[in-house]
C-alpha cells in the first residue's frame, strides 16, 4: 500500500503526479510490492534494533546538562534514491561551492579583496562572534580552510535543487550516513543484488587520506587523532565512530600537551608528537591561552603551534563566518567573485532583515516566511511562519525590532517529499540531504550521497533528530 500525495505543487519524488512511479524507484517498488507487511515490519524493528546495539545515538542538546537525554536516531529503511545524471549537477555545485568556501576564507582573513570591491559589506565581518582577528595573516597548511563540510541541500521540482545552508566549522552526520548504508546491506542484501549503487563506504578511507595530505610537512606517517570535547557533546558517537573507523586516536584535551613546540599526544609508551588535529570543539574552546580562559576542553599553547605552522587543524579556526546565514545570502556573488562563474546550485531567496526594506517586508509577511538567527542550528531560533501563531509572530516581531541584524526570512518553500514506511504502507514526508566534500591542497571529493534526514511527522518540515526528524540511506544509482 502506499499514501497519494502527488497533488498540488509539492515534488513527490518517488511518485509522478499522475501516479506512475518514477523510473529509479521501480525496481524498489516492484521489490516492496512483493513483501509482505509483517515482514517489512519485522526488518524496521530490526533496523532500529541494529542501531541500539551499536550505540548510534545522539544527545539532546539543553541548557541543562543534568537534562541530557540520550536518544536513538530514528532510521527508516526506505531509500532515498537518485539518479546519477541528477548527483552529477548535484556534485558540481558542491564542489564549486567549497571551492569558493574556502577561496572566501583566505581572502577573508588575507587581503579583504571582496570587501573592497563592494560585493559584500565589511560589516558582517566586523560584527561577526566567529571572526578570529588572531587568524589575520595566517595561510594554513596548504591554504586549506575547509577540510570537510557538509551543505544542506532541498529540492523543489525535478531539476531544481537549492542549497539551504552551509556548515564549515564541523558539520556532523557523516556516521549516519555510513551506519545507514550497513544496516541496508545486513537487512536488504537482496536489494544491492538488484540495484546498483554507489559506495559511500570509502568515506572514512578518504577522510584519513584528506586529513593526512593537510600535514604541514610532507611525512612517510603522519599521526592524525580526533579532539572531542567529551561524552556529554551531542555527535560524541560520531567522534568515536570515526576515530574507530579510521584506527587513529580519539582525544580530549587532557590527553593532548605542547612540549618542545609540538603538540603531543599521551600514550602508554609515554608522548607522541602528531601533525593534524581534527577537531570537533569550537574554535572559543581550543586554546585557553589564546581563546576562552575558562576552558577545560582544549590544549594551552595550541593555537600558537598552529600559528607556527607545525600542525594543521581541521577545520581552520575561524572558518565559523561560512556558517553564518547573513555571509549564505552573499554567496552567489561570493561563487562570481572566486570561481568567475555563475552558481550551479542556487540559494535560497533570503531577505537580510539587517537592511530596513526587507524588515520591513518580513515584519508584514511573517505568516508566509521562516525567520531564522543567524547562527542559529539544529531547527532552533527559528519561525515557520504558516504553522506559527500571532502570539509566536508578535514575540518574533518584537525580537527582529530589536536586533534586526540577528535575523534572516526565507521563503516557505515546497520541500520534496519521499515515501517512509508507516507501519501500514508507504507515505510520503518531507526531506533534505546534507552531501559531504573533503578538501585537501590535492583537490576536492565529494561522497556519491550524504545524509538524507527525514520529518517523520506528517507535514512537517522540520528534519532535525532533536526536533523529531530521521535518517534515511541515500542512494546514488550507477551509470
Amino acid at each position: 500500500m502506499r499514501q497519494k500525495f502527488s497533488t498540488g505543487p509539492l515534488f513527490n519524488e518517488m511518485e509522478s503526479r499522475s501516479g506512475n512511479i518514477r523510473a529509479c524507484y521501480k525496481a524498489f517498488f516492484k521489490w516492496f510490492s512483493g513483501e509482505s507487511l509483517s515482514a517489512i515490519r519485522k526488518k524496521q524493528k530490526e533496523a532500529q534494533e541494529i542501531f541500539r546495539l551499536s550505540g548510534i545515538t545522539f544527545i539532546s542538546d539543553n541548557s541543562k546538562q543534568e537534562h541530557k537525554k540520550t536518544d536513538l536516531i530514528p532510521f527508516d529503511f526506505v531509500p532515498r534514491i537518485i539518479t546519477s545524471t541528477e548527483w552529477s549537477h548535484v556534485d558540481s555545485g558542491i564542489r564549486q561551492r567549497t571551492g569558493a568556501i574556502n577561496a572566501f576564507l583566505f581572502d577573508v582573513y588575507h587581503d579583504q579583496e571582496i570587501f573592497k570591491e563592494k560585493k559584500i559589506p565589511l560589516e558582517l565581518i566586523a560584527r561577526n562572534p566567529a571572526f578570529l582577528d588572531k587568524m589575520i595573516g595566517l595561510s594554513p597548511p596548504g591554504n586549506i580552510y575547509t577540510h570537510i563540510v557538509g551543505s544542506d541541500i532541498i529540492r523543489t521540482d525535478p531539476k531544481t535543487y537549492y542549497v539551504l545552508e552551509d556548515n564549515a566549522r564541523t558539520p556532523s552526520g557523516a556516521s549516519y550516513m555510513l551506519e545507514n548504508r550497513e544496516a541496508m546491506i545486513n537487512l536488504f542484501p537482496e536489494l544491492f543484488s538488484r540495484i546498483k549503487v554507489k559506495p559511500v563506504q570509502d568515506y572514512t578511507a578518504n577522510l584519513l587520506r584528506t586529513l593526512a595530505e593537510s600535514a604541514p610537512h610532507k611525512k612517510s606517517k603522519v599521526v592524525v587523532c580526533i579532539l572531542t570535547p567529551g561524552p556529554f557533546n551531542s555527535a560524541y558517537y560520531e567522534h568515536a565512530f570515526l576515530a574507530d573507523q579510521m584506527g587513529i586516536e580519539l582525544v580530549e584535551g587532557s590527553d593532548l600537551k605542547v612540549r618542545d613546540g609540538r603538540v603531543h599526544v599521551r600514550t602508554i609508551n609515554g608522548f607522541t608528537p602528531i601533525d593534524v588535529i581534527y577537531r570537533r570543539i569550537d574554535d572559543d574552546y581550543l586554546d585557553p591561552l589564546n581563546f576562552n580562559s575558562d576552558s577545560l576542553l582544549g590544549v594551552p599553547g595550541l593555537f600558537d603551534v598552529y600559528r607556527a605552522g607545525r600542525i594543521s587543524i581541521a577545520n581552520a579556526p575561524g572558518t565559523g563566518i561560512a556558517d553564518d546565514k547573513s555571509i549564505y545570502s552573499y554567496m552567489p556573488e561570493i561563487i562570481k567573485f572566486y570561481t568567475g562563474e555563475a552558481p550551479i546550485l542556487d540559494n535560497v531567496p533570503t531577505w537580510r532583515c539587517s537592511e530596513v526594506e526587507s524588515l520591513n517586508y518580513v515584519l508584514n509577511n511573517m505568516d508566509s516566511l521562516v525567520v531564522k538567527e543567524v547562527h542559529g542550528s539544529g531547527g532552533y531560533g527559528m519561525l515557520i511562519g504558516p504553522n506559527s501563531t500571532k502570539l509566536m509572530r508578535k514575540d518574533f516581531s518584537e525580537r527582529l525590532k530589536a536586533k534586526p541584524d540577528k535575523y534572516i526570512a526565507q521563503p516557505v518553500l515546497p520541500l520534496s517529499t519521499v515515501p517512509i514506511f508507516g507501519g501500514r504502507g508507504l507515505t510520503p514526508r518531507h526531506v533534505d540531504l546534507r552531501p559531504f566534500s573533503l578538501m585537501s591542497p590535492k583537490g576536492i571529493s565529494v561522497t556519491p550521497g550524504g545524509l538524507t534526514r527525514v520529518a517523520l511527522k506528517k507535514g512537517s518540515l522540520v528534519v532535525n533528530s532533536s526536533q523529531g526528524g530521521g535518517t534515511k540511506d541515500t542512494w546514488i544509482l550507477e551509470g
